[in-house]
């Protein structure tokens, strides 16, 4: 295998001259041990492009009640275990509200796949949107297709369906009953919508090699997605997954700075996930290419139950009194917190490769 620093320096240059680069390529990449150069290289390609600002979503996690079996997450619908709940529309209204007084300009609501009634959800987007300036993000699992024009009718600006994996084999085996091609057209209506497209992918999913993120990496350039959420891949004990090893920082920001320099305007965050794994993994991820932190503004009594990974609510608890902790982080960095851009502007990621 091809490796070192002359060979990644070199691979690095063709991709910020608009190579799109071979899987194999990719994937001899992700096997370099710390390749510093590459998160280096991804820091500034970040802040050509989105600057020092670090943007902030303030995430509402409405309802835990899932339908689905995947072997991964805490929420699937076997877990016994769970309290269920489903936010009231006050509820969610109040959490939305106090996004707004805190200063952050996108709220997420977030799901299991939980069939809510559409028409509740077009009433409470069209409620946001005539009660504050906020800008709403979906992330509600799949739905009908005729539930994402009607959301993007209501108001809503982009949705967030992370395709997980890549590999057909893997998505397969770790989603049982969920169709691998529907969501990749779920994804591809979104485009057609010009709701932005978010996606994103696990890592160190059990059988996942580098050449399935290589994969992952060439699947999200092809979308030309405008969000890309990346974090390691965290067991749950209430999940047949209980007993696999986690995913790794290093392949994490690995994937990070790939994917900024493979869609340099698209939106980054620094998961939760990888601060669960990593109590410094927010800044690393911060350093290597993202640009997006996402705070919780759950309600107390809702938010230890969207449990979707171990350590989470721990995070989320802590998160939601620590804007002027954040700030001070963000100065020292170097950074600052911005403001999304005016509503209706669409980024301009993917004018070249939705289309292929």
């Amino acid at each position: 295998m091809i490796t070192g620093e002359s060979f990644l320096k070199e691979k690095l240059t063709h991709i910020m001259d608009g190579e799109t680069p071979s899987r194999e390529e990719l994937a001899a990449i992700l096997a370099l041990p710390s390749p510093e150069y590459l998160y280096h290289t991804a820091d500034l390609i970040r802040q050509e492009q989105c600057h020092d600002a670090v943007l902030l979503r303030g995430i509402i996690e409405i309802s835990n009640v899932c339908n689905q079996s995947c072997h991964y997450c805490g929420l699937r619908k076997e877990n016994k275990t769970l309290f269920r709940y489903r936010m009231t529309e006050e509820e969610i209204m109040d959490a939305a509200q106090k996004i707004q007084r805190a200063d952050i300009s996108t709220a997420v609501l977030q799901s299991g796949e939980d069939k809510t009634d559409a028409k509740r959800l077009c009433d409470l987007i069209r409620r946001i949107r005539t009660e504050s300036d906020l800008f709403i993000t979906l992330s509600l699992g799949e739905r009908p297709a005729g539930d994402y024009l009607a959301f993007r009718e209501a108001g809503a600006d982009r949705y967030l369906l992370k395709h997980e994996t890549a590999s057909k084999q893997l998505f397969e085996i770790l989603r049982p009953g969920s169709s691998y091609n529907s969501r990749r057209e779920a994804l591809r209506l979104f485009k057609e919508l010009e709701l932005e497209t978010g996606t994103g992918c696990m890592v160190g999913l059990p059988g996942q090699t580098p050449e399935d993120l290589a994969d992952d990496l060439l699947y999200m350039k092809a979308l030309g997605a405008d969000m890309i959420g990346i974090g390691p891949f965290i067991p749950h004990p209430e999940t047949p997954l209980a007993h696999c090893p986690p995913g790794t920082t290093e392949m994490t920001l690995k994937m990070i700075s790939l994917t900024r320099l493979l869609l340099p305007r698209a939106n980054i965050p620094a998961t939760t996930s990888l601060g669960v794994l990593d109590s410094t993994g927010r800044r690393k991820a911060l350093q290597s290419g993202a640009n997006v932190v996402m705070l919780d503004f759950t309600p107390e009594n809702y938010r230890r139950h969207y449990d979707i990974y171990p350590g989470k609510t721990y995070v989320a608890r802590e998160q939601d009194h620590t804007l002027r902790l954040l700030r001070q982080e963000l100065e020292a960095m170097g950074r600052t917190i911005g403001r999304d851009r005016p509503r209706g502007e669409i980024l301009k990621t993917s004018a070249k490769t939705a289309s292929k």
